[in-house]
């Protein structure tokens, strides 16, 4: 193989056959290369940094959260000699905008691990000490660390939070099934620690090289409470160490001290609180020798045990291990099963064995084995939580590959091969090329000699579609995945698994920008039409709680596409309408104590579905005013939401004669019966509030001053409601409404709205097989894409004033105060709020942890002049 050029990533290709093969599965396999089944996305790297003042950590720590974020270390020395051991975030659609933190560790970190809910992050170092970071004001690129432990001058191995025993299943088997309920099930999974009421106790775990187990609790309080113990009477070197949970609630660990002579020892572990303090209580579980050692012709060439991996957190059935030599690598994995003991002939005549009275015992069984490889240097393992038996091996045969059944190895010839799991059969392959650069497009490299650059540290996305790679330079590596591996990619499949996967990440609620990073504008429509029909399928309860997710969703699957991308601005703009719905009537409270089950806010809509008239006086009477009572300073703080309501109605039937128009903000409105029946409410509710503070009214600019705008805009709003109101296909307006409608802008200013910023992000400006090269710190100057097209003269110009797409506040051109920008949409708000009104923190708090598309915030430098 010619030497990589400066370990820069590109596409999988054929490779010399024999370098990697396997057994126990199945006779070497050749490496599948089509294109398209594992491509460099983008690779970002540092600027150029002197070798004096970096030096990669040894070991390098890396961890992808469930939010994409993605954190990882270096260390760098200053001009005494003096080493910082620092710790990077960044979020995957703005890899350039790393948070960089001093860690305050004292040794090299060993080991990152995030939390379940992918807001918290653990770090350990060769010292001993485990520091909590957290976000600061929710906010991604702001971390601060408040709680640790620490045990002095013990090096941690293994590190992970204990189990909360949430377990979703995935069913690929039922892909095609109508109902979330069979696709996805909840697995019966204890938590490792359990407060009064069954809650699950927060907290972590650890393993030190001295043979200890510390656990730390976090107290509802907020202290720590930690304890230490001995993993076994007789202590030893631990040099690698990994944990998993069971389904009991107990904790597996898997212990060895770096030589392939000696056992892999695997310990069980029991937290418990007793009498305010940590319990922990150890037991030994049967031990194996890897078959390498065993073999006489293998025995002494792999000397090292280099990685030591349970298949996944919480499965303490399977293990992969990796034993070593200065050039070369063997890669096994086992598999514990429960057998029968056999039983004397003596014994059997005195007490003959019946059925489940046969005494078991667990005995770990080699499941298959790798042939010789080059040395591998980073391993990733999947965390799809797809559960696997030993039968399923036939799988690696077959022609289908699901995400989630494949692990990645790195090797420091710097190539990557995703294999199966079980069979480790090799499905597909990575080398280096150099990615084009935006900087400097034309530029040829020379070819260097030395040392081939490779991966020192990989993970895997929680969804398995895109792999995230350190190099020996610091460099970071993204790399998509195929939803399929194992075969030539056919549209109808791999659509079928990105929908399966974006259910997925529906139901649990984790973050779907790796599954973007495969969708085709061509497969945008069909995605959002599928996922639609899937959602209407399920009951209304459910339903309701996704109802918010799916249309984020949707609106990030839009803007992938020219042919979609005006629909991003309705998709956001129903979000906000479905947020101040729920807010405005949240605040109405009954006049009575001993009232019906029914909220005012569910008479109000059920009064407004039932009367039809096209007059909002006549509306009115028919509801109870006094349920309507609200403080009048709280009345003026809701102004400008109610300003929001008002200015988009009269856009949308305005908009109404340039109906034929798809590519206009709003168009989908015109037909939804249920937006339509929002905006009718809301105006109800404004004009009753009205009566109490005039001043809370929206303002309207008319050429009239004895016209009565709310009437007007509510009596056009009913008559295109009635078009669309009732199931099934919308009739068309009626000729004397859409004359109406073009009278409007000669009777009241239409206003300009200010839809969302076209984001800035990468995914939708990625193309295949054109890698783009990023630097930290260093904003690039993106290709253009479908979201920065101009819709009909509605997108900002740069120099204009802007808004809080929150609070629907004018920040000014040069806005002086913080604002935050949600990672995912765009959408800017002010970090502080202005308003100390209790409805408007009522507002507010919806938005304090996540945009309203789900959306992580990031703080945002003030714009200057």
């Amino acid at each position: 193989m010619a030497a990589p050029d400066s370990g820069r990533w590109g596409e999988c290709g054929p490779r010399p056959p024999g370098r990697l093969g396997v057994r126990g599965a199945q006779e070497p396999g050749t490496v599948l290369g089509a294109v398209g089944m594992m491509d460099l996305a983008y690779v970002c790297e540092w600027e150029k940094w002197t070798k004096s003042t970096y030096c990669p950590s040894l070991p390098l720590a890396c961890a992808w959260s469930c939010r994409n974020l993605i954190a990882f270390t270096t260390d760098l020395r200053n001009d005494d000699q003096d080493m910082t051991h620092m710790i990077h975030i960044l979020d995957t659609e703005h890899p350039w905008e790393v948070h960089s933190v001093s860690s305050g560790h004292s040794e090299a970190i060993t080991c990152l691990e995030w939390d379940q809910s992918g807001s918290r992050l653990l770090s350990a170092d060769a010292d001993g000490q485990i520091k909590c970071w957290s976000m600061a004001d929710h906010l991604a690129n702001s971390w601060e660390s408040s709680v640790g432990s620490q045990v002095e001058g013990d090096p941690i191995v293994a590190l992970s939070w204990l189990h909360n025993g949430v377990k979703l299943a995935l069913h690929v088997e039922k892909s095609g099934a109508s109902s979330f309920g069979e696709k996805f099930s909840r697995v019966k999974f204890s938590p490792s620690l359990t407060l009064f009421g069954g809650k699950p106790m927060e907290g972590w775990i650890a393993v030190t090289v001295s043979g200890l187990v510390t656990v730390s609790l976090l107290k509802p309080s907020g202290q720590v409470l930690t304890s230490t113990e001995s993993l076994c009477r007789l202590r030893g070197r631990v040099a690698l160490a990994d944990i998993a949970f069971t389904g009991g609630g107990n904790i597996v660990v898997a212990a060895a001290d770096g030589s392939s002579a000696s056992p892999v020892k695997f310990y069980k572990v029991c937290v418990s609180v007793v009498s305010e303090k940590c319990r922990i209580d150890t037991e030994i579980l049967p031990s194996l020798f890897m078959r390498c050692t065993t073999d006489p012709n293998r025995k002494d060439r792999f000397p090292a045990i280099t990685h030591l991996k349970f298949l996944a957190r919480d499965m303490s059935e399977q293990v992969l291990l990796c034993a070593s030599s200065q050039s070369s690598s063997l890669v096994e994995c086992w598999s514990l099963r429960k057998e029968g003991l056999p039983v004397n002939n003596i014994f059997q005549q005195i007490s003959p064995v019946v059925g489940d009275k046969q005494p078991m015992i667990l005995k770990w069984r080699i499941l298959s084995a790798t042939n010789d490889l080059d040395r591998v240097s980073a391993v990733a393992l999947p965390k799809l939580p797809i559960s696997l038996t030993n039968t399923d091996l036939k799988v690696a045969s077959d022609t289908q590959f699901y995400p989630g059944l494949g692990l990645a190895l790195a090797f420091q010839d710097g190539s990557v091969h995703m294999v199966h799991r079980l069979s480790l059969q090799t499905m597909a392959v990575l080398y280096s090329s150099a990615p084009r650069s935006l900087d400097e497009p034309a530029l040829k490299r020379p070819r260097t000699a030395g040392p081939a650059v490779h991966f020192k540290a990989m993970q895997l996305s929680w969804t398995s579609l895109a792999l995230v790679g350190i190099d020996n330079h610091g460099k970071l590596s993204m790399l998509r995945i195929s939803p399929s591996l194992g075969h030539p990619l056919e549209p109808k499949l791999a659509l079928q698994h990105l929908l399966f996967l974006l259910e997925y990440c529906m139901v649990t609620g984790y973050d779907w920008w790796d599954i973007l990073l495969h969708v085709q504008p061509g497969m945008v429509q069909s995605l959002v039409e599928r996922l639609h029909e899937e959602y209407t399928r399920q009951k209304p309860a459910l339903q309701q709680v996704l109802s918010t997710r799916i249309l984020a969703m949707k609106a990030s699957l839009c803007k992938l596409s020219p042919c979609t991308v005006a629909r991003v601005c309705d998709y956001h703009t129903k979000l906000f309408l479905m947020a101040i719905t729920s807010t405005l009537k949240s605040l109405l409270r009954p006049h009575f104590l001993n009232t019906p089950d029914k909220s005012p806010g569910d008479r109000l809509a059920e009064i407004c579905a039932k009367i039809t008239d096209v007059d909002i006086d006549k509306v009115m009477i028919n509801l109870k005013t006094e349920e309507f009572v609200l403080d009048m300073n709280t009345l003026q703080a809701l102004q400008q939401l109610l300003q929001w309501v008002g200015d988009f109605v009269l856009y949308l039937l305005a908009s109404l004669p340039n109906q034929g128009s798809p590519l206009r903000p709003g168009h989908s409105f015109l037909r939804d019966g249920t937006s339509l029946g929002m905006l009718r409410e809301l105006m109800v509710v404004i004009r009753i509030w009205g009566l109490l503070k005039p001043s809370c009214l929206p303002v309207y600019t008319a050429t009239s001053d004895t016209q009565d705008s709310m009437s007007l805009l509510f009596r056009l709003l009913t008559k295109l409601w009635i078009c669309c109101r009732d199931e099934g296909p919308a009739s068309e307006p009626d000729e004397g409404l859409v004359d109406e409608c073009c009278l409007l802008p000669s009777q009241l200013l239409v206003p300009n709205l200010d839809w969302l910023p076209a984001s800035d992000g990468l995914v939708s400006r990625l193309q295949p097989k054109q890698p783009l090269r990023l630097r930290f710190g260093r904003a690039p100057t993106l290709p253009s894409s479908a979201s920065t097209l101009q819709l009909d003269g509605l997108a900002r110009a740069p120099g204009q004033p802007k808004i809080d797409h929150l609070r629907r506040l004018h920040l000014g051109a040069y806005p002086t105060e913080e604002c935050k920008a949600c990672t995912r949409c765009g959408c800017v708000t002010m970090l502080k709020s202005p308003n100390k009104t209790t409805a408007v923190k009522q507002w507010e708090q919806r938005w304090i942890k996540n945009c309203l598309c789900g959306g992580l915030w990031r703080r945002v430098p003030l714009a200057r002049p």
